[in-house]
């Protein structure tokens, strides 16, 4: 069996990546490593067809001297008696700045995955190679440290910050100038009367309508008062309308019994003055 990946990876990262087991075991999909077991050493769950097939077993990738790689493997059925011998030869070759991995080598298996079809077992075989080679050229690409920037790269502070420096340089400026006061000069800036006020701008003394109604209204009050003053202006609440209404039979009920009550004291005294 022989096959071919293109990985968007440089060679020099790619070659890492293979030597590390941990990132190695990482990037072969469908694989669960065991507890306790070395990095290569597990479950892999390998679909052909519409069939699944679990493997327990362990996965070695060695250096050789032609600067390749040796791939071995040996794994059970974990439901079964079936097994699977591995031995690949893995090719690295430099493109672009990317790299091409180039597999050979022979597989011989038996049990169930012997049952099924050759061409789905050579088809599931080509993905599992080539997601896992993409997995590895991921690995590979997900520790290569950043780029340095450029000049076009580089972050320009906003035109803002400038006139910041150049006002704290001036600050700096003024208070080296206060050192070289003399006693005298300090003096002479105390008998000053009265400085006129700089045209075109408002006396400082003399604060802006807002702040006088401000104050006007903050003061006497204290801080829990302002923090749950009900809202004002069109945010205020609306208070309830008044529901109470008199009945217009109650409103002549009262006079109309002090008229009964006269009007029977006055025909009561009536009758008496006649017997």
């Amino acid at each position: 069996m022989e096959h071919e990946v293109f990985v968007p990876v440089p060679a020099e990262r790619l070659r890492a990546a293979l030597a590390d087991p941990a990132q190695v075991a990482r990037a072969l999909p469908g694989f669960q490593q065991d507890a306790g077991t070395e990095p290569v050493a597990g479950r892999l769950k390998l679909r052909v067809g519409g069939h699944t097939i679990t493997y327990r077993g362990t996965l070695h990738v060695t250096a050789r001297e032609d600067g390749g790689y040796a791939v071995e493997g040996d794994a059970t059925e974990a439901r079964g008696s079936g097994t699977v011998t591995l031995a690949l030869t893995l090719g690295l070759r430099e493109t672009d700045g990317a790299s091409t991995l180039r597999f050979g080598g022979t597989a011989t298996a038996d049990g169930r995955i012997a049952e099924l079809p050759a061409d789905a077992v050579d088809a599931a075989a080509v993905r599992l190679l080539e997601r896992w080679a993409e997995n590895l050229g991921a690995e590979a690409a997900a520790d290569e440290p950043p780029a340095a920037a450029t000049v076009f790269e580089t972050e320009i502070p906003p035109p803002g910050l400038a006139g910041v420096d150049s006002v704290n340089g001036s600050a700096d400026a003024d208070a080296d100038d206060l050192d070289d006061v003399d006693a005298d000069e300090v003096d002479d800036i105390d008998e000053v009367d009265a400085v006129e006020a700089v045209a075109g701008f408002p006396d400082a003394g003399v604060p802006p309508a807002e702040a006088a109604h401000a104050r006007r209204t903050m003061i006497g009050r204290s801080a829990e008062e302002v923090d749950h003053a009900p809202p004002r202006g069109r945010y205020a609440p609306v208070p309830a309308p008044q529901t109470v209404a008199r009945d217009n039979a109650l409103r002549w009920a009262a006079p109309a019994a002090a008229l009964a009550v006269a009007s029977a004291i006055v025909v009561g005294r009536a009758l008496r003055r006649r017997r």
